[in-house]
C-alpha cells in the first residue's frame, strides 16, 4: 500500500493535450505496435494496438495557471505519452495499488516545489526492489520540509514526466 497519491494527467488537460501540446504542436496520433508506452492519463503501460500520443507537457505552468504561482525559469515542459482519443481512456483504475512506472533500478528525479512554483530541493532516486516503500520514503522526506506544496517524479533517461504528488 502505498502512502501518498500519484496523480494522473487531469481531463481537461488531456482535452488541450490531444489538440495541441505544450509546445504548440498538433498531437500526432499512432499505434502502439508493441506497447509498453507509459501513459500518463492512466498510469499504466499502452496495450498493443492502442491509440496513443507523445505529446508535450508542462505540468508546473499549468500547476501555476490554476494557484496563481510564477514558477518562472523553473517552467519545465517534456515529453509524455497519452491515449489519442478522450474515450480510449477511463483514467486510472479505482483500487490499483502502487506507483505508477516503478521499475527497480530505474533512476527518477523527485523535484520538489514551493507554493510559488520555485524548486526548493530535489533528489535522485534509484528506485529500489521495495519500490513503494522507496518512494514513500522519497515523499516523506520532501514533505517534512513545510515549504514543499507538490513533488514532481521524472525519468532521468529521458527527462519525462511521470507523474504529481501533492501535499497530503
Amino acid at each position: 500500500m502505498t502512502t501518498y497519491t500519484a496523480r494522473p494527467i487531469a481531463p481537461d488537460v488531456l482535452e488541450e493535450l490531444r489538440v495541441t501540446d505544450d509546445a504548440g504542436r498538433p498531437c500526432a496520433a499512432y499505434t502502439a505496435e508493441e506497447g509498453g508506452e507509459p501513459l500518463r492519463c492512466c498510469l499504466r503501460p499502452a496495450r498493443p494496438g492502442e491509440r496513443v500520443a507523445l505529446v508535450s507537457y508542462a505540468p508546473l505552468r499549468r500547476w501555476a495557471a490554476a494557484t496563481g504561482a510564477a514558477p518562472g525559469a523553473y517552467d519545465e515542459q517534456g515529453p509524455v505519452f497519452i491515449h489519442a482519443g478522450a474515450g480510449e481512456c477511463a483514467g486510472p483504475r479505482a483500487g490499483a495499488e502502487g506507483y505508477p512506472f516503478a521499475r527497480p533500478g530505474a533512476l527518477r528525479t523527485v523535484r520538489r516545489y514551493d507554493a510559488a512554483g520555485r524548486i526548493v530541493g530535489g533528489r535522485l532516486l534509484e528506485i529500489p526492489q521495495a519500490a513503494g516503500e522507496g518512494f514513500d520514503r522519497a515523499f516523506a522526506e520532501a514533505f517534512a520540509d513545510p515549504e514543499v506544496a507538490l513533488v514532481h517524479v521524472r525519468a532521468v533517461e529521458y527527462g519525462c514526466f511521470h507523474f504529481e504528488v501533492r501535499r497530503p
